[in-house]
């Protein structure tokens, strides 16, 4: 059997902190699918198709790893891939509250499907999708927060 997760997020855009789990998400299982969604609380600078786009050229080396999409529920999308797992990376205590809320109701909708967290590395503990936006709108260099192609899409963006 193959062991499938799921490391689902908004990815608007990729950082570091996202690819060092999904990195290292690839080691432990099988196939990886990071899956974007739509977060309706937030404006996203990139079309879904630009995320998509992105995740593949930044994963490319990863042959395990997958980029797809999905606007409906988390764990409708897990059973339609028949995935065994939900992967999430958590920055600090506050990330957990949040996360826990979402996982217990995941477990609600699904108890078959397990979710695991990743503490992301240490030097991505502040970084954020929102936070590298934020300086990437001021021209600043965001070369050590993002991925090159993430980072060229940032300054098209930008210009």
């Amino acid at each position: 059997m193959t062991r499938l997760a799921i490391c689902p997020g908004s990815f608007d855009p990729l950082t570091y902190g996202h690819l060092d789990i999904i990195q290292r998400g690839a080691r432990i299982f099988d196939q990886i699918i990071v899956a974007v969604f739509n977060n309706q609380s937030k404006a996203p600078l990139f079309s879904v198709e630009e995320r998509i786009k992105l995740i593949e050229e930044c994963t490319i080396d990863l042959p395990n790893v997958i980029a797809d999409s999905s606007d409906g529920l988390l764990m409708d999308y897990a059973k339609e891939k028949n995935a065994q797992a939900i992967i999430r990376g958590l920055r600090a205590v506050s990330d957990f509250e949040y996360e826990m809320q979402i996982t217990s109701m995941n477990r609600k909708l699904d108890e078959e499907i397990e979710t695991f967290f990743m503490m992301t590395n240490n030097q991505y503990s502040f970084l954020s999708s929102s936070i590298v936006k934020e300086v990437a709108k001021y021209k600043a260099n965001v070369s050590d927060l993002v991925p090159k192609p993430v980072e060229q899409a940032l300054i098209t963006k930008y210009k």
